[in-house]
């Protein structure tokens, strides 16, 4: 086995100390990523400890699979949530993995917090605590990124994370970038980087595993390679997810104007198609991936007191800011739709929460419920690119309380001023862009992370479409909870979920067999449950109660492409679901 995986470095920031320590039994048990993660959060955090307090712990953790095959490129993030105060869980691609794994880790417990801004510089065995005051208040995360990368030396692959003026100033789902163009996006773990005023991680190293059968090794790399380079995968090379703009618009399931409608007459302004065609920069990959998913859109800004002088940004774009940033709040131009996102994406902010709290802001102006004295004079109007453009500045300046409230999310500005028939949450997170059916919003309410990426729901909705047939709560209860399970698995070896279609279990156990694992297919599967059971038992010790949630009216109101969504069908697979969770009989 690899002899890197089993060592744990901990990183303690008030005393500026650390140490590295073996827990093999977590890897060997749960192959790594998130089941070894969820074992290290369970030995150093209290579930009822404060979010925003120095008690909170930040895991990141990576696979058995990490650096040895295509597509396995991704790391895990746990932690607490300041933004619905249960587990925070967020993945990032680049060169995160790959340089962790380099480095000689199989994960990072980071405790504590610093009493001034630093950042931590890993370079194999050697960690240092660098001064980071000087980077406080930049606010730019691409500037951060690159005094930090000029600030250190290299001996190896090395990535950068590191937090934005939305880190700085607690915004509850605020983000941590790596690499520029990647994100541990949802649930706020910059805001725990902030709170302990950590600016950021350097990660670098060169170490690596060989394969003892070279021979085996190749065969099965060369597979798996070729597989990732064929269909459905090569889709998202050729357009990413921007590619289900125009689908989902089709079938009247893109939320548009604050979910009022399901379909946008300027869709193909905003699809992938346009995008690719007109827009289309370049394409980058993360490391170790021979897809290359990662699109960035070209945008000129003339300067306005210099003739044929441009600022050119490069702005990596997909489904879900299209859908927040885009059809949600009325945008009919790219040009207001990147300049928005170029905004999220400097202040280090989650662009579907942030799509979604503006959307309510503008219908709560219309409807009164708040008024320019809150808006601090703007008068925010679907479509408006540079009204929200001001929002998002206003916010990160705390203008007033309502603008401090607009950076702990939806839920919070519905409490405070009404609207919570419109404020598209769960559980406190924000809803992504898919009102294909029951089952996508059943993922929301009964996923580990309250994300669309958790049981895919979405995709369900669609079979079922296409199938025409209907099936009861039990077996939708059975779908959901079937498919989060294998997605544990996934997330521990970590790999990306574009490739779900080429590592199947039979392939995953070969994969494993080539590096000393002997797990066959209903060892793997059983890891996955134990997984996704132990994850929900974490989140019950934080006070989370599955049944206990709200729909919003507005879900209600709208019609999917299978009907309206039925109240009492969502109350009973909700109920299935949490006993298969739970029930020991």
């Amino acid at each position: 086995m690899d002899p890197y995986l089993n060592r744990v470095l901990i990183i303690d920031l008030k005393k500026h100390s650390y140490r590295i320590e073996e827990r093999e039994m977590y890897f060997k048990e749960y192959i790594g990523g998130i089941g070894a993660g969820l074992k290290l959060l369970k030995e150093f955090l209290d579930p009822k400890i404060d979010p925003y307090g120095p008690d909170n712990v930040i895991v990141f953790a990576i696979g058995a699979l990490t650096g040895k095959f295509p597509m396995v490129s991704k790391t895990i993030s746990l932690f607490k949530s300041p933004h619905n105060n249960f587990l925070g869980e967020s993945h990032a691609g680049g060169r995160s993995a790959i340089a962790l794994w380099q480095a000689g880790y199989g994960a990072i417990v980071i405790k504590g917090a610093s009493q001034i801004p630093v950042y931590v510089n890993i370079d194999g065995n050697t960690v240092q605590f660098k001064d980071a005051r000087a980077l406080w208040d930049l606010g730019d995360t691409r500037t951060v990124g690159r005094i930090m990368r000029e600030r250190t030396g290299r001996t190896g692959l090395r990535t950068i994370m590191r937090i934005g003026k939305g880190g700085e100033k607690l915004v509850s789902y605020s983000t941590v970038t790596t690499e520029t163009y990647r994100h541990f996006g949802r649930l706020g773990l910059g805001c725990v980087f902030g709170s302990k005023k950590l600016k950021g991680l350097v990660i670098s190293g060169k170490r690596s595993v060989l394969a003892r059968n070279k021979q085996a090794y190749k065969q099965m790399y060369d597979e798996i390679y070729n597989l990732c380079l064929s269909t459905p995968t090569k889709k998202y090379h050729d357009l990413g997810t921007a590619g289900n703009i125009l689908p989902l618009n089709s079938i009247k399931a893109l939320p548009t104007r604050n979910f009022k409608e399901v379909t946008f007459e300027k869709a193909e302004v905003l699809s992938g198609e346009n995008l690719a065609t007109n827009y289309l920069g370049r394409r980058i990959a993360c490391t170790h991936c021979p897809v290359g998913c990662i699109h960035l859109a070209v945008i000129r800004e003339k300067y306005p007191d210099e003739p044929y002088f441009y600022k050119t940004s490069l702005i990596s774009y997909d489904y879900e800011p299209l859908y927040s940033l885009g059809t949600l709040i009325g945008i009919e131009t790219v040009e207001d739709f990147l300049k928005i996102l170029e905004t999220v994406e400097k202040y280090g902010i989650d662009a579907m929460t942030a799509g979604v709290v503006l959307a309510w802001a503008t219908e709560a102006f219309a409807e009164g419920i708040i008024s320019k004295k809150e808006t601090d004079g703007l008068s925010p109007s679907f479509g408006n690119g540079s009204v929200y453009v001001e929002m998002i500045e206003k916010m990160m300046e705390h203008k007033n309380e309502f603008y401090k409230l607009m950076g702990k999310g939806v839920e919070v500005l519905a409490q405070r001023y009404g609207g919570r028939d419109f404020a598209i949450s769960y559980r406190g997170n924000e809803m992504s862009g898919y009102h294909t059916g029951p089952a996508a919003h059943l993922t929301h309410i009964t996923g580990g992370r309250h994300s669309h990426l958790d049981s895919a729901g979405y995709s369900i909705d669609q079979k079922i479409l296409m199938e025409k047939k209907s099936i009861t709560p039990q077996e939708m209860a059975k779908a959901l909870f079937d498919e989060e399970a294998i997605r544990q698995v996934l997330s521990s070896l970590v790999v990306c979920f574009f490739a779900r279609n080429v590592y199947t279990v039979d392939r995953i156990s070969k994969c494993l067999k080539v590096f000393g694992w002997d797990l066959n297919e209903k060892d793997i599967l059983e890891i996955g449950r134990k997984i996704l059971i132990e994850k929900n038992m974490i989140k019950r010790d934080m006070g989370f109660d599955m049944e206990n949630y709200y729909l919003p009216k507005r879900v209600l109101e709208v019609a999917t492409p299978l009907g309206f969504i039925d109240p009492a069908y969502m109350k009973e697979t909700v109920k299935y679901f949490k006993n298969f969770l739970f029930d020991k009989s």
